[in-house]
């Protein structure tokens, strides 16, 4: 496999982990970002078609997570990697998620073109992050006002500690042999945001509670405390509906399959990392 890894959005919630896992087992890595402050970065930009070949300079597998903010990636992304195959690129690993089905909308589309143009690739599809709780948007409303909102009624899901994606997407990157195609990753249990916020409020020994809205009044408080565009706030807000609806009610065993352990439980992951949740 490969001498040196390129992965691209290096310093976000699954990147940085992916970049600390490689080091942990003394493989060479590339972090690809737009702000390059260390001396494993180097400047990678998905908008600035001049960074990439720089970038691509030894490398054999790439772990590719899209741009953020752009709704429609697959136009940025696909002269990147006609770029990286046509300089010996064997393998692509690409963060998805569960919701996207290959052809679908976001990462579906550059799903469907790893199919069908890269030589070896892997689309990881994890659910949703526990890392919403402790750094996403879920974090102040958990601390300030030991309170959830959703819109996701009962429904359930399978939380995903973001090292285990990591974990994953190492295996996937370095793993002699490749068998193209994709994963679900999910943790242990399927859980409901009133489940979370009973662990929450029992680890932490202060009460948290899951408030339940509907989707109008979610997409509200997108606007109201986000300053979302109405749009967009309306997007997340159906998302939540799904999850009622149980499009993320199951669980896999990708993640001890691939990665050789279990998958974190939500209540070890809320228990190491309780301090985030203390009010300033």
């Amino acid at each position: 496999m490969p001498d040196t890894i390129l992965v691209t959005g290096g310093t976000g919630t699954t990147g940085r982990r992916v970049s600390a896992q490689l080091s942990a087992r003394g493989l060479r890595y590339r972090v690809g970002t737009r702000n390059p402050s260390a001396k494993d970065h180097i400047h990678f930009d998905w908008m600035v078609e001049t960074t990439w070949e720089t970038a691509l300079e030894g490398i054999k597998s790439i772990y590719l997570v899209a741009p953020s903010g752009v709704a429609e990636p697959l136009p940025v992304m696909s002269p990147f990697m006609e770029l990286a195959i046509r300089n010996g690129v064997k393998r692509f690993v690409l963060l998805s998620a569960s919701s996207l089905d290959a052809g679908g909308p976001l990462m579906g589309m550059v799903h469907a073109w790893l199919r069908d143009h890269a030589p070896e690739w892997v689309v990881l599809r994890p659910t949703w992050f526990m890392q919403n709780l402790s750094e996403g948007q879920l974090l102040a409303p958990v601390r300030d006002e030991g309170a959830i909102f959703t819109a996701t009624g009962d429904g359930r899901i399978g939380f995903i500690d973001a090292e285990d994606i990591a974990a994953v997407a190492v295996e996937a990157l370095t793993q002699p042999e490749c068998v193209s195609g994709d994963m679900i990753l999910t943790g242990p249990a399927a859980l409901s945001y009133d489940d979370v916020a009973r662990t929450l409020s029992d680890v932490l020994k202060h009460p948290v509670t899951h408030h339940h809205l509907s989707v109008d009044e979610l997409a509200a408080r997108h606007m109201a405390q986000s300053g979302l565009p109405e749009a967009y706030a309306q997007t997340l807000a159906q998302m939540d509906a799904d999850i009622a609806a149980g499009s993320e009610e199951r669980i896999t065993d990708a993640v001890a399959s691939m990665a050789g352990r279990q998958a974190r439980a939500l209540e070890e992951f809320i228990a190491a990392n309780a301090g985030v949740w203390s009010k300033r």
